[in-house]
């Protein structure tokens, strides 16, 4: 994951729009001036839509179960990689069953993406498989019942 940090940033959180007639609100707003130079800002200006706050909403929450498990920080974080990475390897499956399923793709060109994803697929796997050690590490410390707590939230 890459972090792109840019000199004093602005957010803008999208406001529903008044629900007024726009012929009501032309009269209540006061005539605007217009000036020949424009408006110089510094910054970046990001404007965030209300799809992009409900799936962030949603990352939260898919992960609710492992933050709120009392679990050590490094395990919950290991836990959090290891469902990211399942995730990320039914996705290529998905894709790879999608070429599959394809009629449009040449012989060539299907063997070539197959490749491709399964190459990925099979990294995936070998990140899977380290976090996965990664975590059994964890657990030779823990009492039995957080080590069936990390283990089914690993699941």
């Amino acid at each position: 994951m890459s972090v792109i940090a840019a000199y004093n940033p602005s957010i803008r959180i999208p406001t529903v729009p008044n629900a007024n007639p726009i012929a009501k609100v032309k009269e209540e707003a006061p005539a605007e001036e217009t000036s020949a130079a424009p408006k110089v800002v510094e910054g970046v200006s990001v404007t965030i839509s209300a799809e992009a706050f409900k799936s962030a909403g949603a990352a939260k929450s898919s992960n609710a179960d492992i933050d709120d498990s009392g679990l050590d920080d490094n395990v919950k974080q290991v836990l959090k990689m290891i469902r990211q990475l399942k995730q990320q390897i039914a996705e290529k499956q998905a894709e790879l069953a999608a070429i599959a399923a394809a009629n449009n793709l040449s012989p060539e060109e299907a063997r070539a993406r197959t490749s491709a994803l399964q190459s990925e697929i099979s990294s995936l796997q070998a990140g899977l498989m380290s976090a996965q050690t990664s975590l059994a590490k964890s657990m030779k410390g823990m009492s039995a019942e957080d080590s069936m707590k990390a283990a089914s939230l690993s699941m």
